[in-house]
């Protein structure tokens, strides 16, 4: 008696990576308290027994989620860690559309991570709220880099610009809109480069 494709797939490697996947698909597209444990696994496909020996909670879950995110460039802060790119188009790169493939628009994943996860002492939400710390440190060394007046100060600027905008396309699902923010970030880079002429 042969094994079912569905159960050989339950049986091979690549556990952890089957769910992770399964978790960023249903978080995209139906939020992440609303996604259960059970569901994850079901959609993996793996028994829970194998889901919880990866991931023993689901802030385990949801963080590992995350850092999976940062680490594959799919955020748009992945822009500004681009040595190929002068410094001003990766602060710019913060404003690029989502990729293609994103239907509807999804806002900042750790924006909406840390919405999901409203107490700021919560792993989650502090996973979240380092990433946006380093985000201003990554645009702050940008904008120095770039010898523009009171860099914490522009940094802090642009990536409220960058988040408003990720989190307006998302409402509005256009994957377009961050051409606004962009126009208003290239105004305050301008601005800031004058200062220090």
């Amino acid at each position: 008696m042969g094994t079912t494709p569905t159960a050989a797939r339950r049986q091979g490697r690549g556990g952890r990576e089957r769910i992770l996947a399964a978790a960023a698909r249903l978080f995209a597209t139906q939020g992440i308290n609303a996604t259960g444990m059970e569901q994850v696994a079901e959609e993996a496909p793996v028994s829970k027994r194998t889901l919880y020996v990866h991931f023993r909670t689901k802030s385990d879950l949801v963080i590992a989620h995350l850092q999976d995110l940062a680490s594959s460039g799919a955020t748009l802060e992945s822009s500004l860690t681009r040595e190929d790119v002068p410094a001003r188009e990766r602060i710019l790169g913060l404003f690029g559309q989502p990729s293609a493939t994103t239907s509807p628009v999804r806002g900042c994943p750790f924006i909406d991570a840390a919405a999901e996860f409203p107490d700021v002492e919560s792993a989650v939400h502090s996973y979240a709220r380092e990433q946006k710390l380093r985000m201003v440190q990554l645009v702050s060394a940008l904008v120095t880099e770039l010898g523009c007046h009171d860099p914490g100060a522009l940094a802090e600027h642009l990536v409220i610009l960058a988040d408003g905008a990720a989190s307006r396309a998302m409402v509005l699902n256009d994957a377009d809109y961050g051409r606004h923010g962009r126009a208003a970030a290239e105004i305050l880079l301008d601005r800031a480069l004058l200062r220090t002429a």
